[in-house]
């Protein structure tokens, strides 16, 4: 079974959380060990990503979801930093303004996608609208079970419409949180981050896990497939997310597109002027 396989929510299938390992490692066992395979890889991300801008065709809706401390910020500098900031646009999804509000739940999604030729980065993303709303009992159960189905078909239209949609849960332990809470604390310089919910969500834990559950569940698709990522090990996150994407990109087909301009006249301008320089 290849990475992609091992962490793909298969449509249709018997899937559960709990007994995917968040420390998981694979056959890398170390950081160092990844270091070669990660420079490769950022450098066929960044390649992959001029080719889809400059090609126009295709657009790449990526969706980190992930509890705090889940690593979705480490995930789009370590991954995604490799690609170039002109066709790379990252959102994050926070609690929605008053304006967002007035509005059904998908509607600040959509004008968050990325158009062809771009790459889009969701940090938290519409699934928040089937977890912590669910989990705090912001609406009731009527409204947020019928969402599952509204995902899809808003999703499906994309993916239609010529966007390949990646979602990753960046899976972590509950005890590999508390470390991370904890490096929060002990560094000054991460102080921002900090906040008194961090620690009162903990308190939800099963909750949320059976939020994830069911949301994996039921909105993993063929055409928009959820990947759950094993993620205390920071190094392996960014690994495997980043093998995930080159191969889904590498198998969009995308073509270098045809020169717009005559190159071999401008190649004689530029000989003929050189030679005048010299």
């Amino acid at each position: 079974m290849n990475g992609r396989e091992r962490f793909l929510v298969k449509p249709g299938k018997e899937f559960e959380l709990s007994a995917i390992d968040p420390a998981y490692t694979g056959k890398t066992d170390s950081k160092m060990s990844s270091k070669a395979d990660m420079a490769a890889l950022s450098q066929k991300l960044c390649d992959l990503q001029v080719l889809l801008y400059a090609e126009g065709r295709h657009a790449l809706l990526v969706c980190l979801q992930a509890l705090d401390a889940g690593g979705k910020d480490g995930t789009i500098v370590h991954v995604f930093g490799a690609m170039n900031p002109l066709g790379t646009r990252v959102h994050a999804f926070k609690v929605p303004t008053l304006e967002e509000a007035r509005h059904d739940f998908l509607w600040r999604i959509h004008q968050q996608t990325p158009g062809k030729g771009e790459v889009g980065i969701f940090n938290r993303s519409h699934y928040e609208d089937v977890l912590v709303v669910r989990v705090h009992n912001l609406v009731p159960k009527a409204v947020w079970s019928e969402r599952y189905d509204l995902i899809n078909e808003f999703e499906k239209n994309l993916t239609e419409a010529g966007t390949t949609i990646l979602k990753f849960f960046l899976h972590i332990s509950k005890d590999e949180q508390l470390r991370r809470f904890k490096k929060r604390l002990d560094n000054p310089n991460k102080h921002w981050k900090v906040a008194d919910a961090d620690y009162e969500e903990r308190q939800h834990w099963p909750e949320y896990m059976k939020a994830y559950q069911e949301a994996l569940s039921k909105t993993s698709t063929k055409d928009a497939p959820w990947y759950v990522i094993p993620s205390d090990h920071k190094w392996y996150r960014n690994l495997a997310v980043a093998r995930i994407v080159v191969d889904t990109m590498e198998s969009m087909g995308m073509k270098r597109p045809p020169a717009t301009a005559d190159i071999e006249e401008i190649r004689r301008k530029y000989h003929a002027e050189l030679a005048k320089a010299e």
